[in-house]
């Protein structure tokens, strides 16, 4: 395999890590936040939504920020985007887990 290649698909492996860790710091920030008022299993509140996404965005912007004074390292605003969608993609998933509960309960 040529060396481009290798390295296309390591940038890539790295790309999809961070997506999935900024996806588990969301579902983790999510359950902190979360405060449900009754009994349901999985209650859904968009301001509590809301803040968990403002929460990542602010999170990998400033990891991004802080790497414009590592040597070695590159500051991108495409891995804000690319982060703060892996959180975005972590609660989207949690509210269709919501409408498939409320679903199956009818």
């Amino acid at each position: 395999m040529p060396e481009a290649q290798i390295a296309e698909i390591h940038h890539l492996f790295r790309k999809c890590c961070h997506l999935t860790e900024y996806a588990i710091l969301a579902l983790l920030l999510w359950r902190a936040i979360h405060q449900p008022k009754r009994k349901e299993i999985l209650p859904w509140r968009w301001d509590e939504a809301g803040l968990t996404l403002t929460i990542v965005f602010c999170y990998a912007a400033t990891d991004e920020f802080h790497q414009i004074f590592v040597p070695t390292r590159t500051p991108l605003i495409s891995d804000v985007l690319i982060d703060t969608s892996g959180g975005a993609v972590a609660l989207i998933v949690l509210w269709l887990l919501k409408k498939l509960t409320d679903r199956l309960r009818k």
